[in-house]
């Protein structure tokens, strides 16, 4: 007869064989917006949040709120019209860092309708989003900021 020791031994080993554990690959984390520079394995988002890139290749990671967002949805249908939807790589967003920043810094603050409908129009009117397109905005949210 067997003991209850070999038993229980041999019941772990098969339930070990039996059903594999997942296997999840954790990638370490060098900096907030840094690409890595293996393709092999991408950068994996935050639970509840989402990672795009910028043209210039920097990494953004924001929670999933931000999707129903106007300009982030117009940003995503701009980067869709040039480079198609990604099967096997990053979302790429079609402005820079700078601009990913300050539109980041907008939406953190819960800005006025005004404010998005200027900077949806200015959006859609140029070709790439950069910081030097808008000056006056900024302008603009440093006026309220004081006024507030």
């Amino acid at each position: 007869m067997i003991n209850l020791m070999k038993l229980v031994k041999f019941a772990k080993k098969w339930k070990k064989l039996a059903a594999p554990e997942r296997k999840r690959i954790s990638i370490p984390r060098s900096g907030e917006d840094e690409i890595t520079d293996n393709n092999d394995r991408l950068p994996v988002a935050s639970k509840g949040h989402f990672v795009v890139y910028t043209v210039d290749q920097r990494r953004f990671e924001f929670p999933i709120s931000y999707l129903n967002n106007n300009i982030f949805r117009e940003l995503l249908a701009m980067s869709e019209e040039e480079f198609g939807l990604p099967r096997n790589g990053p979302i790429t967003l079609l402005c820079d860092a700078m601009f990913m920043k300050y539109a980041a810094s907008l939406m953190q603050r819960n800005f006025d309708k005004d404010m998005e409908r200027a900077l949806l129009i200015d959006i859609a009117s140029s070709s790439r989003c950069s910081l030097s397109f808008h000056s006056l905005l900024q302008e603009r949210s440093n006026q309220q900021l004081l006024v507030c």
